[in-house]
């Protein structure tokens, strides 16, 4: 049944429509088809927990593009197009509908989806009306229209959202307690002294942070009706403790949503696998985002990143490769995060440092993390410094041999540590 021009494109996040431009722009000629789950356009997935949460960005801002860039690209956007399976022989696709859809190339941009918390008092399939997650515009809908000046909102999990949460929500005047299960916050992706400082500004700003909390039940109003949609009135820990709730959000991380691929036979580890230039084991598949498993030559390891830049450049890499224009560059891993009037920027990845120093201070809030091993720059955390973040980026990409007391030395330009 195969279609001999048409691209398509599965997944309407960053990296689908993305790539589905990019193709475009790229060459390729024939009909370029996006299919997208939800209902709206693509948008930006970042604001839903800081700016649209709080009502400073509106609908219309959060869009990647309007719908006129898709037509003059030749893009057919179809909103709310499910697919259920996958054929690789055939080269097609069955969506919810029952609609098949051919393609010559398959690009799945599936991203993923919120990790549920299951524990006594609440199973997988419950539906509390003020249990939320955030990961689509209705989730943030859904929250925005609870969140109010005064409301017990707990949140569990102390990772990038659930703090830019935090930060959002008491921006709103509401009581805000976050619940984290390890000694301390963004305990996956930093260090003590940055997980520690984020601590304090967040309880300056009064949100109660407590570290160390596991969960070990969750409590419920009783209503006299379906228990699977009764509200959640308290969050219980390992010692007892109960964190009382009126809306509760979970953010404990993420599922990639790779069971498409994985029921027509693709390599999947945790994540699609994919080559340098995006392509699955399967011919003609290829794959893009926070889906996907690729082999990074600068940690020496497969990785599945959860990040709009490496979203946006897998995306591009593919769409080169299927134009069979050369790839362009890949930079080292890099993310963001915006809480309160602190702008976090992370290069590259911390885990297995043996040294931390840090540049600037941390009193006046402007600082940069370096995370060596070995003598060699393995990763930074830049808080309010997007000039040395810059550079950092440079000399992580580069893999430098630098002198930690350099690094931490303000009189020594960063730029005269980085190669030519």
């Amino acid at each position: 049944m195969q279609d001999q021009d048409t691209l398509l494109v599965v997944g309407a996040g960053h990296a689908g429509a993305e790539l589905a431009l990019a193709a475009r722009q790229a060459g390729w000629a024939g009909p370029i088809r996006l299919l997208g789950d939800e209902a709206e356009l693509p948008y930006h997935r970042p604001p839903l927990s800081k700016a649209y949460l709080h009502g400073e960005a509106s609908r219309e801002s959060l869009l990647l593009r309007a719908q006129a860039a898709y037509e003059a690209a030749r893009v057919q956007f179809e909103p709310g197009a499910r697919v259920q399976a996958l054929d690789t022989a055939r080269r097609c696709v069955t969506l919810a509908d029952g609609r098949e859809l051919a393609y010559a190339e398959l690009a799945l941009c599936t991203g993923g989806r919120p990790r549920r918390l299951v524990v006594p008092g609440l199973a997988a399939d419950d539906a509390p009306p003020n249990l939320h997650h955030l990961r689509t515009l209705a989730d943030a809908d859904g929250m925005r229209a609870q969140l109010r000046a005064g409301v017990r909102l707990v949140i569990v999990g102390g990772g990038y959202v659930g703090l830019e949460l935090a930060a959002s929500a008491s921006k709103l005047g509401a009581q805000v307690t976050v619940l984290e299960a390890m000694p301390h916050v963004l305990a996956r992706v930093t260090s003590e002294r940055v997980a520690h400082f984020y601590e304090a500004v967040h309880r300056e700003a009064g949100v109660a942070v407590l570290t160390g909390f596991g969960v070990a039940r969750v409590e419920r109003a009783p209503d006299g009706g379906d228990v699977r949609t009764a509200a959640i009135t308290a969050i219980v820990g390992a010692d007892g403790r109960a964190v009382p709730a009126d809306v509760v959000v979970v953010g404990i991380g993420m599922l990639p949503n790779v069971e498409l691929a994985q029921a027509a036979g693709l390599a999947v580890d945790g994540g699609i696998v994919v080559d340098e230039a995006g392509r699955s084991s399967a011919p003609h598949v290829w794959a893009a985002g926070d889906c996907t498993a690729q082999h990074s030559a600068l940690y020496g390891r497969t990785l599945r990143l959860e990040s709009v830049p490496n979203a946006l450049e897998q995306a591009r890499t593919v769409a080169a490769a299927l134009a069979g224009k050369p790839m362009p560059a890949r930079a080292a891993p890099w993310f963001w995060s915006d809480q309160f009037d602190l702008k976090l920027q992370m290069v590259g990845l911390s885990q297995g440092h043996d040294a931390c120093v840090i540049r600037g201070d941390l009193a006046r809030r402007q600082f940069i993390a370096f995370y060596l091993r070995a003598g060699v720059l393995i990763a930074a955390d830049a808080v309010n410094r997007p000039g040395d973040f810059v550079l950092a980026k440079r000399l992580v990409a580069q893999a430098a041999r630098v002198d930690a007391a350099q690094l931490v030395d303000e009189s020594v330009a960063l730029k005269s540590l980085a190669l030519a």
